[in-house]
């Protein structure tokens, strides 16, 4: 008899039932008698010697956020808690720097808090291959693509990037695009800018169209950096008509900066973003976009990380799809226009 066959016979959670057993308050008299009754119908008994451990190593888990301003990993948190609010399992959440190295931190976190397990949102694959050795804990990589490497404590849920990207090219191009820049992330540290920008290019190529370097600007995640880009951009390349922004706070930042400069959009230069954050779709104009699909990222790599705490599962990695959002922000246009 465990706690889950305990939450299953009264109806009540998990971490209900969990306060009830080690004494702990804000439980209804009814659940604490429904839980106690069934705990002793069934001679259970609350094993101390787990207890003492989970009490030297902590009872929740924690989530390192790689970068301050990045709204889609603010609304994978608010999924996250809500997966774990079902469970025993309270959320800590630390922001780090867009040029942290995650699994640094990671390590002295976990002397500090001594979590359970470890969800990490950003970061990228040479970070974990060059570091993880160190780290005990289960670990879920959201958004970060683990696959390739071989910790048999480190599962990951992403998003095909490199196939997501190559799906914005391709639309702005059917769309009669030829004249296309690109708003990167840092292509040394993200892992995920590395796939997307493998994916444009790749779909440039294929398409006819030249990969230069007059075509791309580097900027972090951020409104601020995309207003910035979006200027550095048009005046590397003045023949742009669109403008591929590797994630959505780029791509709203670099549709203010071309208001400003008195271009139109979508008229005189189209903007895609990526992620499918919710300001895209308030924003005038709405923007096109490339949606990660933040509630499965969120709930998979829950499952994975309690699969890891509760039963030692080895390493699984996941992809979940994506999808392209068609809204006013890329026009098409006949490419005899230029």
């Amino acid at each position: 008899m465990t706690i889950k066959d305990l939450a299953r016979q009264t109806g009540y959670s998990v971490g209900t039932v969990s306060r009830v057993l080690n004494g702990q308050p804000n439980v209804s008299d009814k659940a604490k008698q429904a839980i106690l009754d069934c705990a002793n119908k069934s001679g259970f008994q609350l094993n101390m010697n787990a207890k003492y451990l989970k009490q030297q190593r902590g009872d929740g888990v924690m989530a390192l956020v790689t970068g301050t301003s990045n709204e889609l990993f603010a609304h994978m948190i608010e999924h996250i808690q809500r997966e774990l609010s079902q469970t025993q399992y309270p959320l800590t959440v630390d922001y780090l720097d867009e040029n942290e190295d995650a699994v640094h931190h990671a390590l002295r976190i976990s002397r500090e808090k001594k979590p359970l397990g470890l969800l990490f949102l950003g970061g990228n694959s040479q970070m974990f291959a060059q570091n993880f050795g160190n780290v005990s804990l289960p670990s879920v990589a959201l958004t970060a693509d683990a696959s390739g490497l071989p910790f048999p404590n480190l599962s990951s849920v992403t998003t095909d990037d490199a196939a997501a990207a190559e799906c914005a090219i391709d639309y702005l191009y059917d769309c009669g695009h030829r004249e296309i820049g690109v708003i990167t992330g840092d292509l040394l540290v993200s892992g995920p800018s590395r796939l997307r920008y493998t994916g444009c290019s790749r779909a440039l190529v294929r398409h006819g169209i030249d990969v230069s370097e007059a075509r791309f600007v580097t900027a972090r995640y951020s409104y601020a950096a995309g207003y910035d880009a979006a200027l550095r951009l048009i005046a590397k390349n003045s023949k742009i008509t669109a403008i591929f922004a590797m994630s959505d706070v780029m791509a709203i930042g670099a549709i203010r900066a071309l208001h400003d400069r008195g271009l139109r959009v979508p008229e005189d230069i189209s903007v895609i973003g990526f992620d499918g954050i919710d300001p895209g779709t308030y924003y005038i104009p709405n923007l096109t976009t490339i949606r990660q699909h933040v509630d499965l990222l969120a709930k998979r790599g829950v499952a994975l990380l309690l699969q890891g705490i509760e039963n030692r599962a080895v390493a699984t990695h996941e992809t979940v799809p994506f999808a392209l959002v068609e809204r006013d922000s890329v026009i098409k246009r006949n490419f005899r226009e230029g």
